[in-house]
C-alpha cells in the first residue's frame, strides 16, 4: 500500500466577507474592477435616471423648473455625484485599456502605476466638479 493515502488532503471552505475584506488587490486589479462597477452604474442609470430626467426638462418651461428645483436637492446631487464618479472612472479606465490594446505599459510597474493613476483621476475629477455641483464655486 502507498503512504500517500495517510496524507491528509487540504481544505477548501468557502470565503467569508472578512476573508474578502482582507485579501489585497493591486491598483490595477482595483481599477479593473470598479470599471466593471462603474460601467454597470451608467448602464442601469441611463434608462432610469438621466433619461427620465432629460425627457422631463424638455416638455415646457414649468417642467423644467421643477426639475430645476427637484435637481438642486441634496440627495439628488449626491446621486449626481455618484453617476459623475461612474462617469469619469470610466472614461479614464476606457483611455487606460486602449493604451493597454495598443501594448503601451503592458509591464507590471507600468500597469500598476496606471491603475493607481485612474484611481486617483477619477477621483479627483469628481471632486472638483463635485465642489462645482454643490456650489463651492
Amino acid at each position: 500500500m502507498s503512504e500517500s493515502a495517510t496524507k491528509p488532503r487540504p481544505q477548501f471552505r468557502n470565503l467569508g466577507l472578512s476573508d474578502l475584506m482582507r485579501y489585497k488587490l493591486p491598483p490595477a486589479g482595483k481599477a479593473s474592477i470598479l470599471h466593471r462597477v462603474s460601467g454597470a452604474l451608467l448602464f442601469l442609470a441611463l434608462p432610469l435616471i438621466l433619461v427620465p430626467l432629460f425627457a422631463q426638462s424638455v416638455q415646457t418651461p414649468e417642467t423644467f423648473a421643477a426639475m430645476k428645483d427637484w435637481v438642486a436637492s441634496p440627495a439628488c446631487k449626491l446621486v449626481l455625484l455618484v453617476l459623475m464618479w461612474g462617469y469619469f472612472h470610466h472614461f479614464c479606465a476606457g483611455i487606460r485599456y486602449l493604451t493597454l490594446d495598443l501594448h503601451i505599459g503592458n509591464d507590471r510597474a507600468a500597469s500598476q502605476r496606471s491603475g493607481a493613476l485612474v484611481i486617483g483621476l477619477g477621483l479627483a475629477l469628481t471632486v472638483v466638479f463635485g465642489l462645482k455641483l454643490f456650489g463651492v464655486w
